[in-house]
């Protein structure tokens, strides 16, 4: 048998080294095999600004888990109308499993509050988890001069539409605590909207604005130096880092609770393996006991559930604040 020669040998080898990659090539298109995920940073996108409750627990979740899927994650302010900016932004992202949404209260409540939106709360969304839930603290400015929710409610009679309070927009979780405050207490106020918490908050300890719900992590730091003064925690019962601090409800408003919550999804369509490693990570990362305790530390109730048990908390959501909305006749159109 005549042997080759090295020209053609070397063709020969090329060839069969070509149709090995050509295989391997696809048998990855067709079994999905591919880089271990994540291959890549992951961006976490916050569709509020810095320093407000969903921008605070975003970055120590992004923190946590960036170690613990040994990859970078990178979070990116998207702030403006009551989160719909950063919503449109991740509803037209790549379903690779490169983009969360940090999503809160508002993302129910746009439903029913926005005539139009750019996207579609649940179609355009695949849910991750509900990371946690927290109350807010109502908080005045220390010039003004009322020191309880009694004082604040004879003020506001006394002086209709004179006391402003700021929410980080229409729709807003901080929006709809004051409506619901102000028509159960029977007041005017006059409203004061920022494009996110972090602004409204500054405005507050500023004294561009008297009054404020502020979420519990945004409100305790500055409570402490003296900035503002508490009167009163939205939730039904007092939250054990302000053990002396009465709820609105003890305050003489038994009706009122109001509380947000913090979860993350990604866009619709993202591969089911990617959802469940995710969700089994961020589950890990609220139960260390690094992450957990300072979110703790910082008001936050740890949730962790299902995507499924997600989805359907958010359905109900939508149902639950579309009431509340058309109740109060309020439109951000």
């Amino acid at each position: 048998m005549p042997t080759l020669g090295p020209r053609l040998l070397k063709l020969k080898f090329g060839f069969a080294m070509l149709m090995v990659a050509a295989g391997a090539a696809a048998q990855t298109a067709s079994t999905g095999a591919g880089p271990a995920y994540p291959a890549k940073p992951v961006r976490l996108l916050i569709p509020f600004s810095a320093g407000s409750g969903s921008d605070t627990i975003g970055r120590i979740y992004a923190g946590g888990m960036a170690e613990a899927l040994g990859q970078q994650m990178i979070v990116e302010n998207r702030a403006g109308a009551a989160g719909n900016i950063g919503a449109e932004i991740a509803a037209r992202a790549p379903a690779d499993g490169y983009t969360l949404l940090m999503v809160n209260m508002a993302h129910a409540v746009n439903v029913t509050m926005y005539r139009k939106l750019a996207y579609d709360p649940t179609r355009d969304f695949t849910p991750v988890s509900l990371l946690a839930t927290g109350p807010a603290i109502l908080v005045t400015h220390p010039s003004l001069p009322a020191k309880s929710v009694k004082e604040l409610v004879a003020l506001a009679k006394a002086r209709p539409g004179a006391i402003n309070h700021s929410s980080a927009g229409v729709g807003t979780f901080t929006f709809l605590a004051a409506e619901m405050f102000k028509q159960q207490a029977g007041i005017d106020m006059l409203h004061v909207p920022y494009r996110a918490g972090g602004e409204a908050l500054t405005a507050v300890i500023a004294g561009e604005t008297s009054v404020y719900f502020s979420p519990a992590a945004g409100a305790l730091p500055q409570v402490r130096q003296g900035r503002l003064r508490p009167l009163a925690v939205t939730s039904l019962k007092r939250i054990a880092l302000m053990p002396e601090l009465p709820t609105v409800a003890e305050s003489g408003y038994p009706k009122f609770e109001s509380g947000n919550w913090y979860g993350v999804v990604f866009p619709a369509k993202t591969p089911r393996d990617i959802v469940e490693r995710v969700h089994k990570t961020s589950v890990t990362v609220l139960n260390s006991a690094a992450i957990g305790k300072r979110l703790q530390d910082l008001g936050f109730v740890l949730i962790g559930n299902s995507p499924e048990d997600f989805s359907a908390y958010f359905r109900s959501e939508i149902d639950a604040w579309g009431r509340i909305v058309r109740d109060l006749k309020l439109s951000a159109d």
